[in-house]
Formats: C-alpha cells, sequence, structure tokens
C-alpha cells in the first residue's frame, strides 16, 4: 500500500488508454482543461495528471496495487506491439521496470508511441491523488 504522505491519502491509480489519427493530437487547446470541449474530447491531455479532470467514463482500469497497474500497461502494450511503427524503442521490460519503481513514487507513467498508418497510442497510469494536478479523484475516492 502507498500512501501520499502530504495528504495522508491511499495513493491509488487510474489507468487511460487513447488511440486515433497521430494528427488529431495537434489541436492542443481541446486538450487543455482551460477548454470548453476538453472534457467530451476523446483526445488525450497535454499534461498526464489532467486526465484525472476527464470523466471517470474514460478510466480504462483502476488500481490499488502497483503490480495490477504494471500488468495492465503490459497487457495494453501486447495489444498494439504489432503494430507499432519503430518496435522496441524502448524494450518493453525496461519500461516495466521504470513503471514499477515511478508508480509508487507518486510519478506518472504514460507511453507515448506511433503506430502503422499514422495512428498514435498513448497508454498512461495517472497516480491519484496527483502530485502535479490538484483535481480530485474522478471516482470520488
Amino acid at each position: 500500500m502507498t500512501f501520499w504522505a502530504e495528504e495522508a491519502q491511499i495513493m491509488h491509480w487510474h489507468a487511460y488508454r487513447w488511440t486515433g489519427a497521430g494528427a488529431d493530437r495537434d489541436d492542443e487547446e481541446e486538450r487543455r482543461p482551460s477548454s470548453p470541449e476538453f472534457r467530451s474530447s476523446a483526445l488525450p491531455p497535454m499534461l498526464t495528471g489532467d486526465w484525472l479532470a476527464k470523466p471517470a467514463s474514460r478510466i480504462a482500469a483502476g488500481f490499488d496495487d502497483v503490480e495490477e497497474a504494471v500488468a495492465w500497461l503490459a497487457a495494453e502494450y501486447g495489444k498494439v506491439r504489432g503494430a507499432l511503427l519503430h518496435p522496441e524503442g524502448v524494450p518493453l521490460d525496461e519500461r516495466l521496470a521504470n513503471a514499477r519503481d515511478l508508480l509508487p513514487r507518486g510519478v506518472d507513467v504514460q507511453w507515448g508511441e506511433w503506430l502503422r498508418g499514422g495512428r498514435f497510442v498513448t497508454i498512461g497510469v495517472i497516480c491519484c491523488p496527483n502530485r502535479h494536478a490538484a483535481h480530485p479523484c474522478p471516482t470520488g475516492r
């Protein structure tokens, strides 16, 4: 169990995934919480912690255990591995070791990869509460 010392809250994690046309990410305004379209936009936010400002329906999974979060990252990466434009730029075992180290320390883990055909995938596990974004937990925890 990981505690967020400053607020004496138990850290948990929310998982998010987005796949779409890579060029759509250029719409930076829609990817910022200050935009009226932000909450309804399917686009990933510019900053990882801002995922928590999206509706709870955007959460792909939730975790209280870091090993479950790391397993989710591995599974999601496995789903797109065959479509990667540049396979294994960073080996999966290295990615997972970094995630296992960073998540309990309150550091978000998000991977963005180009896929064939001009598509892009974002796979992320976001810490909640988040030390970089003051958004409340989207599930009300």
